[in-house]
């Protein structure tokens, strides 16, 4: 159903699983934090009519990480996903988000508004806010954290897959076969059993996260028509107070609420794309 390829761009190297119609509309996919591009397999048997390139983000499956120094600053984003639309030779795309992919979505869509055809975001809508009163804290165990991570530090050996899945189960709530797809590709075999592939540096915490006003006023820059699909029950990060009030800041959107957990993209993939594929095709 999907094939792999590799993008060379300005930052590194890029893989990703490509699948559908290659005449088809182009869509582009953006996985969460600490997922990867295997996270959109449920869904690619729904996405036949479209060329679908499901992204593994920089330092994510087998996507190149920062190089040593750096650190993974949210707007940085931006240009891996503009650099993988140059890759594809893409100058108009629709995006498809989910949790941190959605959030990244949200700016490229705010910020090169003549790249993005449609936008549709799972979990997301926009990334999570800040408070300002928490900022000092914040960035103290941040600039500790990165000063603390020892890159020279052996990977820790895991055993076998199941062991893996049983680690990312204990991190994540989400049904097994779900952590099944997005493990395998996260893991590199080595002697005595596997190691991540995931850069270290995505765990740790980020130095600043920005205020919900300049949040309102990126989504407010969308000129796309934008489909939020959120779960029910909301993750406490994006409560339907908060998602309907960003909502509201854009200029064509509306939000359909499905029943299900934070990966509901993969454990009702059927359900999800009876609203996302109509809404992706053109439909209001």
């Amino acid at each position: 159903m999907s094939r792999e390829i590799s993008l060379a761009c300005a930052r590194g190297t890029l893989t990703a699983l490509r699948s559908g119609k290659a005449e088809g509309p182009k869509l582009l996919a953006l996985h969460g934090w600490l997922d990867n591009a295997a996270s959109f397999l449920p869904l690619l048997p729904h996405l036949g009519d479209f060329d679908v390139v499901a992204l593994d983000l920089p330092g994510h499956g087998g996507s190149a990480h920062r190089l040593p120094g750096y650190d993974y600053v949210f707007v940085d984003w931006i240009h891996d996903v503009l650099d993988a639309l140059d890759a594809l030779g893409w100058s108009r795309a629709n995006l498809l988000g989910h949790s941190m992919g959605g959030a990244i979505a949200t700016l490229v869509a705010a910020a090169a508004p003549e790249r993005v055809e449609r936008l549709a975001l799972i979990e997301a809508l926009g990334p999570i806010a800040g408070i300002a009163e928490e900022a000092g804290t914040r960035l103290r165990q941040a600039a500790t954290a990165r000063r603390a991570l020892d890159s020279n530090k052996s990977a820790r050996v895991i055993a076998d897959l199941q062991t893996a899945v049983d680690l990312r189960m204990a991190a994540s709530q989400m049904s097994r076969d779900a952590a099944c797809l997005i493990v395998a590709r996260n893991l590199r075999p080595v002697a005595d059993g596997f190691v991540w592939r995931s850069d270290p540096r995505l765990t740790l915490p980020t130095h600043v996260r920005t205020d919900e006003s300049f949040i309102r006023s990126w989504i407010r820059a969308i000129e796309a028509p934008t489909l939020v699909v959120a779960a029910d029950p909301a993750p406490p990060y994006f409560t339907p107070e908060a998602r309907d009030q960003r909502i509201a800041e854009l200029r064509h959107g509306r939000v359909e609420v499905i029943a299900g957990g934070h990966h509901l993209h993969m454990e009702q993939a059927e359900l999800v794309a009876a609203v996302v594929v109509p809404f992706l095709r053109g439909a209001a």
